[in-house]
């Protein structure tokens, strides 16, 4: 259609009208809300410019309970099955600063729980005198190992039945 009949088309219903593939013989045009086609297009672009450098964090302490670290160990590995970074943070507090040796070895099991998961992208560092920290990355799918979630699901399987040579036990009759 002639581009005077597209533009009074457009202006009918109170919508614009844009050109979407310049070079193209004839030129492609759209009749949509500009304001709309904007805002689509900067969403999907910023959706699109980085899906993989999400990073998450999880904080530890020099004294944490076994099962807090395995909550916090499991949370970790959901997110790098998730393909996203983990950065581990332990912060000393008070007399912790002492005793520096137990945050590491806190946070070199956490590696190392990890270790199927996701690989440390150099070893635990001290930032400041407080922070301990460290950052998973996500291994390969091909090379990482089953998502928990995944692995622990039932699968459904017929219940197995008695053997034969076994006799059934029956409810008398009354």
């Amino acid at each position: 259609m002639t581009l005077s009949d597209a533009l009074r088309l457009a202006q009918g219903k109170g919508l614009d009208l844009i050109e979407i593939a310049p070079n193209a013989t004839p030129p492609v045009c759209r009749i949509v809300n500009y304001g709309k086609f904007l805002y689509e297009e900067a969403k999907s672009h910023k959706e699109s410019r980085n899906p993989g450098n999400q990073m998450k964090e999880i904080q530890l302490s020099a004294g944490i309970d076994p099962h807090d670290f395995g909550v916090k160990l499991s949370h970790a590995i959901g997110f790098l099955c998730d393909d996203m970074k983990v950065r581990i943070k332990l912060r000393f507090k008070g007399r912790q600063k002492a005793h520096k040796e137990f945050g590491f070895e806190v946070v070199n099991k956490f590696v190392k729980e990890a270790a199927a998961y996701g690989q440390a992208d150099s070893p635990p560092k001290m930032l400041g005198d407080r922070d301990l920290n460290v950052t998973l990355t996500p291994l390969p799918r091909n090379k990482r190992a089953k998502h928990p979630r995944e692995a622990d699901a039932p699968k459904l399987s017929p219940a197995p039945e008695a053997p034969p040579d076994q006799p059934s036990i029956q409810a008398p009759a009354s």
